[in-house]
């Protein structure tokens, strides 16, 4: 599964806000959201998806660095998919469909 705009759905803390300042010469911004380009953010990201899912990283079947559910029959595929997804929505959270795989019996990986 692939998070949509994934940093854009981390939100910035206000206290965090004056240091992702823009000042151009019609006024100064601040970002609500995680912009990419921003030197921590992906591991800001990394840590957010880990405090997410804690309990299926400990039961090794969730690999979110790489985005796969590891299943060895269709119906542990279907109950893990849906925990995840069921999770997702829970933190309300997208993601992108078009960028999905479901049920693959194998997938070429890095």
């Amino acid at each position: 599964m692939d998070s949509l705009k994934g940093f854009h759905q981390n939100v910035v803390t206000p206290r965090a806000r004056k240091y992702l300042r823009i000042i151009v010469h019609c006024g100064v911004y601040e970002y609500l959201r995680m912009s990419f380009g921003i030197k921590n953010e992906p591991s800001h990201f990394q840590r957010m998806m880990n405090e997410i899912f804690p309990e299926e990283l400990s039961e090794g079947w969730l690999i979110i660095y790489i985005d796969d559910i590891i299943a060895k029959t269709w119906e542990e595929h279907m109950y893990r998919a849906s925990r995840v997804l069921t999770k997702i929505q829970s933190v309300n959270m997208k993601i992108s469909l078009k960028k999905c795989h479901f049920a693959f019996k194998e997938l070429k990986a890095l």
